[in-house]
């Protein structure tokens, strides 16, 4: 038996690396940050608790992948793209941005339109501003691209199929890593568009596995409907919603050119995922052909 016979098949052309640092060194700088590091080993290897709702794990999330960002590569990157894609460049061209709302300033819509469905899964329940600067002039091109997203969220939700809880999350950010990337021909460009929706889908993911395997048909499905939707559409997140508000909800999809979306409610799978409910929700026959 050779020297090489006796290394396993899967570890052979592995190369040492010597350093002379004192510190992790890597050729990934989300590797080399510290706070990602542990910021990632804990969304996915935790335990849902009431004393640190998933929602809070955002803020900490937003800060540190900001703190890794080259804006002014992405900067460069937007320039480059507007030239080679007609949509963007209008997009970016009328620059429009909502106005300041809350919840009540839906109540006037009808109950089956897509303003009226937001009024009536929020009110009670949920603000529709969840960040200070939701409605702050933007100063760059990704600063807009970002304002658009947040302020078009909650929205996202409901035309997706989505529900408004834990394990529909996991609906409009795999139809954003899907649909960006189809209208967006620098893929650098959509990589760096999409990598916070990769990143907190995948808190939901591994975490469901590993601690909720009871509701993961749940959570695939989810991921399965975003990801067809994203493919089959047009590009959602160059759309204006306020238009379609008072459009009923198959309406308002059809003129956004939102296709192949399947409506499925996650609120007991979400509510065991989440500890509010002691028992999973049962799931008879195949996950793929309907929970």
């Amino acid at each position: 038996m050779t020297q090489m016979d006796s290394i396993p098949y899967l570890l052979r052309g592995v190369v040492p690396i010597v350093t002379d640092s004192s510190l992790l060194v890597s050729s990934s700088k989300y590797l080399n940050h510290g706070r990602m590091r542990d910021w990632i080993a804990m969304i996915c290897l935790r335990k849902n608790g009431s004393d640190f709702p998933p929602e809070a794990e955002l803020v900490e999330g937003v800060a540190i992948l900001d703190q890794l960002r080259d804006v002014e590569r992405i900067e460069d990157l937007f320039h480059q793209e507007r030239k080679i894609n007609p949509p963007l460049d209008e997009w970016f061209m009328e620059g429009f941005t909502s106005s300041p709302s809350k919840v009540s300033d839906y109540q006037h819509f009808l109950p089956d339109t897509l303003g009226g469905m937001l009024f009536s899964q929020f009110v009670g329940r949920y603000e529709i501003q969840i960040i200070e600067d939701q409605w702050a002039t933007p100063k760059s091109q990704y600063e807009f691209f970002k304002l658009r997203q947040v302020q078009n969220h909650d929205l996202e939700h409901i035309l997706t199929g989505a529900g408004i809880d834990g394990l529909g999350e996991l609906v409009p950010s795999w139809f954003r890593l899907t649909n960006v990337p189809k209208f967006i021909r620098n893929q650098e460009l959509a990589g760096e568009l999409v990598i916070v929706h990769l990143i907190f889908a995948l808190r939901y993911m591994v975490r469901t596995l590993l601690h909720y395997p009871q509701v993961w048909f749940h959570a695939a499905d989810a991921i399965q409907r975003g990801m067809l939707a994203g493919r089959a559409s047009d590009a959602l997140f160059l759309k204006k919603m306020e238009p379609v508000l008072g459009m009923p909800l198959t309406e308002a999809r059809a003129a956004l050119g939102l296709r192949e979306v399947v409506d499925r409610d996650t609120s007991q799978a979400s509510a065991y995922w989440t500890g509010r409910a002691f028992t999973p929700p049962i799931v008879s026959g195949s996950c793929w052909n309907g929970i």
